[in-house]
């Protein structure tokens, strides 16, 4: 009985709970019913005895099948009979003992979760709804263990908001604007093999979390796996086309060197990560149908937020802007990055408090993993910042020493995206790179030919960035001191400020080569540009405050008493009045630092560290910078 019960029943059994599951993902009941037939059969077939049908079975080959079956289930209807193949179809009855209730269970496919009281349902998918205790939550060591307690005490209440399973915001949904545009639909990419396997895991855990759902929307783009180093695959979807028709949202994003100025100064840094931020948000029902993707197992459409569609940083960002809106003066966020920062714990206790009540209202959730509470110093955007300093983030530091030669265009480009991301860190950044840059130009080969001299600037970029480079955070109460200066092809300039103890420490480097119209300028026009633009370029640090800009240059001193013929520079003094500064001319040998940035001092760097006037650091000159 149990090899004809496996013959002629498990296959359609098999793929009639397939279908159910398709589609009734989330009907919690149905499936446990589901799950009880199937235990209920297999439990009453298990140990019976085998029917014998055809040849060799007692009676004869034509004798009927409720004449053959001798076993403890009534046959109640022939479904099928054939003379050809001697194939029985039947239909039976249990009569062998009564139904028992069997406890709370449920098959191996969840939909999206619900709060079930004591119910002990399987955990399929431990990692996206259970969230870490918050006794993982690290700790600064600067705190005292009153201080860690007070922490824990204040976090307590807010348990149900540090998930790893995403939540669901009240405050926006994402739409997406194409106009009057038709459909567009795409043909799914052909999977094979472990990649099949991995595109199905990654939809069923998508199914699971309620973050898509099946689709019948004229809309499909393709899905594309892209393996990640540790031999997993990162799931994304190819919206190219749709974007391209997509209405762009011009929401401003935020500039994370802005950001860090304002952290760098914090005694107290907490940080926060929300759970898979962008699945937090929903989308409206017509994006639902443009956000539908098309795979071998078929049509799905987001109900949330995807990685990739155009538009979706600048819905995040005015989200996070609304939800800390009121707060701008002890917390910044880019996108999912949320920083709180303050100078004394009582504040900072009450500022993170307000922060946490924020994102309980709103429905967001918090990645734990990612939570570091009162530290003196974090890393955010790439950065180590706080206590006064901001330093490369460790770990970029790895990739940048490990990072190998290029050999084609993109490449180049890719390192010196990387590397210019760091470039406030590094003196003379545009003078190290001109070999690099000049490989990405316009009509050059992709292909590139690399140079010993491209590989002197290459390893000279790399040294100047691993070696450890420290800048000062800007401190808005005291006043800031810029240094210009100008040389035949390029333009220099650094921000500092002084300590308690009168020394001068770097913030930001600045350096950029001169246009070939511009460096047929006289030399007091180009060093009136190098203040223009150092100025222009310091803007935010500088604008409304009063200042002192050092120029090599004498006749600048008197720029704003300008009368003579000479259009540039009446036009750029008239500029320079919205600025409250003195101009104090220096020796050229006190204005090295500056001097420096306007020429190519090769691949050996001054060690600036802030603990020497820069008037002490001095590269010897040879051609001008890049940027």
């Amino acid at each position: 009985m149990r090899r004809y019960i496996v013959e002629q029943f498990a296959g359609r059994l098999e793929r009639l709970v397939d279908r159910l599951v398709e589609q009734f993902v989330g009907w919690r009941e149905l499936l446990v019913d589901t799950e009880q037939f199937v235990d209920w059969l297999v439990e009453q077939f298990v140990g019976r005895r085998e029917l014998l049908v055809g040849r060799g079975a007692a009676g004869g080959a034509k004798r009927r099948p409720m004449e053959l079956w001798g076993g403890q289930l009534q046959i109640i209807n022939v479904v099928e009979w054939s003379h050809h193949r001697r194939v029985y179809h039947v239909n039976m009855m249990n009569m062998m003992k009564p139904y028992y209730a069997r406890g709370n269970v449920v098959l191996a496919v969840c939909g999206q979760w619900e709060e079930q009281g004591d119910d002990p349902l399987v955990d399929l998918f431990p990692g996206t709804r259970a969230g870490s205790p918050l006794e993982t939550i690290p700790l600064s060591d600067q705190l005292t263990p009153a201080q860690q307690a007070e922490v824990r005490e204040v976090l307590h209440p807010y348990r149900q908001l540090f998930s790893n399973q995403p939540g669901r915001t009240n405050l926006t949904v994402h739409r997406v604007q194409t106009g009057s545009h038709p459909p567009i639909r795409c043909s799914p990419f052909r999977v094979t093999g472990k990649t099949a396997q991995d595109l199905e895991r990654e939809v069923r855990d998508m199914l699971a979390l309620g973050v898509i759902q099946p689709s019948a929307s004229p809309w499909a783009s393709p899905v594309v796996l892209v393996p990640k180093k540790d031999g997993s695959v990162r799931f994304c979807v190819d919206y190219r086309k749709l974007n391209a028709i997509t209405v762009s949202d011009a929401y401003p994003m935020p500039r994370p060197d802005e950001l860090l100025d304002k952290l760098g100064g914090a005694r107290y840094l907490t940080t926060m990560d929300l759970t898979k931020g962008y699945w937090q948000v929903p989308l409206d029902a017509d994006a639902r149908l443009k956000s539908a993707f098309i795979t071998p197992l078929g049509l799905y459409e987001f109900l949330t937020l995807p990685f990739g569609l155009k538009g979706a940083p600048a819905t995040f960002q005015r989200l996070v802007d609304q939800l800390l809106r009121g707060m701008e003066s002890f917390a910044v966020a880019y996108i999912d990055d949320i920083c709180v920062f303050s100078q004394t714990w009582e504040d900072h206790v009450s500022q993170v408090r307000q922060v946490l009540d924020r994102l309980q209202g709103a429905g967001l959730t918090v990645k734990v993993e990612k939570c570091k509470v009162g530290m003196a110093e974090v890393s955010y955007l790439g950065h180590r910042v706080g206590s006064g300093r901001l330093k490369l983030e460790p770990a970029k530091v790895e990739v940048i020493r490990d990072w190998p030669a290029p050999h084609t265009k993109k490449q180049v480009q890719a390192f010196i995206g990387m590397a210019g991301y760091y470039q406030r860190f590094v003196p003379h950044f545009s003078a190290i790179a001109t070999p690099i840059t000049e490989l990405c130009k316009k009509g050059k080969p992709d292909k590139v030919v690399w140079t010993e001299q491209c590989q002197v600037a290459f390893r000279a970029l790399k040294e100047a960035l691993v070696s450890g480079p420290v800048l000062a955070n800007p401190d808005f109460d005291k006043p800031f001191v810029v240094f210009t200066d100008a040389s035949d092809t390029g333009l220099g300039a650094v921000l500092m400020q002084e300590d308690e103890k009168g020394e001068r420490h770097p913030i930001v480097y600045l350096s950029k080569k001169l246009l070939p119209r511009e460096q047929h300028y006289a030399a007091i026009e180009k060093e009136c540009l190098a203040m223009v633009w150092a100025l222009k370029k310091l803007e935010p640090y500088l604008f409304g405050r009063h200042f002192t800009v050092y120029t090599d240059h004498s006749p600048l001193t008197w720029l704003h008493q300008m009368k003579g013929a000479n259009a540039k520079l009446l036009r750029w003094s008239l500029l320079l009045q919205d600025y409250d500064m003195d101009v104090v001319h220096v020796k050229g040998s006190a204005n090295l630092i500056a001097d420096a940035l306007s020429r190519r001092g090769g691949p050996e760097l001054p060690q600036v560290t802030g603990q020497r006037d820069p008037a002490q650091f001095s590269l010897e000159g040879g051609r001008d910078v890049t940027m």
